[in-house]
C-alpha cells in the first residue's frame, strides 16, 4: 500500500513541472503578442522596449545557469534542478506580462 501512494507520488512531480512550463510558455506567447502589437503601433509602448526584449534574455539565461548548477550542486533532483532553472524565466514572463498589459494614459 505504501508504495502505491509513493507512485502517486512521484507522478504528481513531472506535472507539477509540466504545469510551470506550460504556464510559462502561455505568459511568453502573451508576451510576444503584446510586444508585436506594439512595434506596430497598435498598443503604447516605451521606445527601450525592442532593447529590454533582447537584454532580458541574456540575463535570464544567466541566472538560469546559475540557478540550475546550484540546485545540482546541492544534489537536488533532477525535476528540482529543472524547476530552479525555470524559475528565473517565469519570473521575466509573468512580469513582462503585467507590465505591457497595463492601459498606459
Amino acid at each position: 500500500m505504501g508504495n502505491i501512494v509513493m507512485n502517486a507520488a512521484q507522478l504528481r512531480v513531472p506535472f507539477l513541472l509540466w504545469q510551470q512550463m506550460a504556464r510559462m510558455s502561455w505568459e511568453a506567447q502573451l508576451v510576444i503578442a503584446l510586444r508585436t502589437a506594439g512595434m506596430l503601433g497598435l498598443l503604447r509602448q516605451d521606445h527601450s522596449e525592442p532593447h529590454r526584449m533582447v537584454a532580458e534574455k541574456a540575463n535570464a539565461a544567466t541566472e538560469a545557469m546559475h540557478a540550475a548548477i546550484r540546485a545540482a550542486g546541492r544534489g537536488e533532483r533532477a525535476d528540482r534542478v529543472m524547476a530552479a532553472a525555470l524559475r528565473p524565466y517565469r519570473r521575466r514572463t509573468k512580469a513582462n506580462v503585467r507590465r505591457l498589459s497595463r492601459k498606459k494614459p
